[in-house]
Formats: structure tokens, C-alpha cells, sequence
């Protein structure tokens, strides 16, 4: 089942930002701090009663299996079209629970949510070397724009 997440399932979404937090570091350690997460208890209570952002969580048996967090913005520069985006800020499946079908409903969960709020497009950050970035363009996402780097 594929419900709005509840304050009863900050335990959940919390083991699951640590999870996603360690891939990143493990790719990245140059750039993300081991050990922690991406929001405090306080910013997901907060995320929780926001209408233009918020979690939905994938839940079988009653336990959390994954999540995704999503932000809706319309676009307000002028050089650009004015378009409504819903932003996946940040998507996981439990690493025992990945190759089952999870992610995939989670994201045409999402992406029927999208268009049901008459957005343009759905988009999302991932780094190159995620094992995610292959799942993600399974799913049908092209890229949109690249970041380069150089490190000094």
C-alpha cells in the first residue's frame, strides 16, 4: 500500500534517510559527512503538514519499505517557461527490500500524483555513479541538465 507518511512513521523514514545518507557518503565522502541524515526530526513534522511538499511511503505488513519525498514548485523565472514540477527530493527502497517492484510503484504512484495536480514534469537529482541512476532511467527519465565538476 502507498500512503501519505504519518508521525508514526518518523522511526521508518528515518532508517531510511541513514540508509540513502550512507549510499551517498559511500560514493562520496569528499562531499557528505558519515553518519547522519538529510532532515531533523523537526524538518519531517514540518514536511509532514505541508501542502506542496510532503512523504509518501510504501507500507506491506505493516512496515515501511520505502518512501519518497516530493516538493511541487512552479517555476517563477522570467528567462523560463512557468511550468508546475514536482521534485523527488528524495527516494528509497529498504536495501533488502530493492528488485521487488517497490521503487517502480512508488514512482507511478508518484508520477499519477503529478499529473492528477496538473504538473508539466517530474525531476529529481541523482549522482552518476548510484546504482540508482540506471534504476531511474529504467523508469523512463532522460537527463535534463548536467552539473561538472573539478576539484581543486
Amino acid at each position: 500500500m502507498i500512503r501519505k507518511a504519518n508521525i508514526k512513521d518518523l522511526d521508518a523514514i528515518n532508517e531510511l534517510l541513514y540508509e540513502v545518507h550512507a549510499i551517498h557518503y559511500k560514493l562520496r565522502p569528499d562531499i557528505f559527512t558519515d553518519g547522519v541524515k538529510k532532515y531533523s526530526d523537526e524538518e519531517i513534522k514540518e514536511i509532514l503538514q505541508d501542502n506542496n511538499r510532503n512523504i509518501f511511503v510504501y507500507e506491506e505488513d505493516n512496515k515501511v519499505l520505502g518512501y519518497v519525498f516530493w516538493i511541487i514548485y512552479t517555476n517563477t523565472n522570467p528567462s523560463l517557461q512557468s511550468i508546475k514540477t514536482l521534485y523527488i527530493d528524495d527516494f528509497c527502497v529498504l536495501e533488502n527490500e530493492r528488485g521487488k517492484g517497490i521503487g517502480k510503484k512508488l514512482y507511478e504512484y508518484i508520477k499519477e500524483f503529478a499529473k492528477v495536480n496538473d504538473c508539466y514534469n517530474i525531476t529529481l537529482n541523482v549522482w552518476n555513479n548510484n546504482s540508482a541512476y540506471h534504476f531511474y532511467q529504467s523508469l523512463g527519465l532522460k537527463v535534463q541538465k548536467t552539473i561538472l565538476e573539478e576539484i581543486l
